[in-house]
């Protein structure tokens, strides 16, 4: 469903806060054909980056860093790993993480996705890392948790779920560099507690 503009319903704010549409400051990139609501790189007034604005109604498009929640969960010595069954990096090994939704805690996500995965119970102990990653537009809250029921299985985006100990960890079949600094930044921590997280400084994405 579209407005009368052509714009998607919901697209143009109410009368009385619209914001300007200062095409004096237009940029040359457009997206879209004409009625395909933000489409046009501008700076919108009071602002200093170029944005994707709608030319009819000023609204703005803005895209901000998606937030990842998960978990370098345990059992005793093992750690939960999962074998990815999609895109991207499909059949490589990850921890248990996601996008957090909305109307959730980090902490709340980060259980939720355990579940989805691994079909895992777990209990949060402490956030162990906040990483940054720039390059791709996120940022992770892995936190450190243990398992409150040894089964588990695979849930719709895992192919396998596995316990395994520090040694026998795949290490050449990471699915992606945060899920390596995770388990190395748990290992580094162990013992320790009420330490700040770990970031990404000085690490490769």
């Amino acid at each position: 469903m579209t407005s009368g503009a052509g714009h998607p319903a919901g697209w143009c704010p109410p009368p009385g806060d619209a914001i300007s549409n200062n095409s004096a400051k237009a940029g040359p990139g457009v997206v879209g054909g004409a009625g395909a609501g933000p489409r046009r790189m501008l700076v919108p007034d009071g602002e200093e980056r170029a944005r994707l604005v709608c030319p009819e109604c000023g609204y703005i498009a803005y895209y901000n860093p998606r937030v990842i929640v998960g978990s370098v969960v345990t059992l005793g010595d093992r750690f939960l790993l999962c074998r990815r069954a999609i895109a991207p990096r499909r059949g490589f090994w990850t921890l248990p993480a996601g996008y957090l939704e909305c109307g959730e805690t980090t902490q709340e996500g980060a259980a939720r996705e355990a579940w989805e995965e691994a079909r895992a119970r777990i209990a949060i102990d402490l956030l162990l890392a906040l990483y940054d990653l720039v390059a791709i537009g996120q940022v992770q809250f892995i936190y450190r948790a243990h398992l409150l029921d040894p089964d588990i299985a695979p849930g719709p985006e895992s192919l396998e779920v596995a316990l395994m100990r520090w040694a026998d960890i795949p290490w050449s079949e990471i699915a992606f560099p945060s899920v390596g600094w995770a388990l190395d930044d748990y290992r580094a921590r162990v013992g320790h507690s009420g330490c700040a997280p770990l970031g990404n400084q000085g690490r490769a994405e």
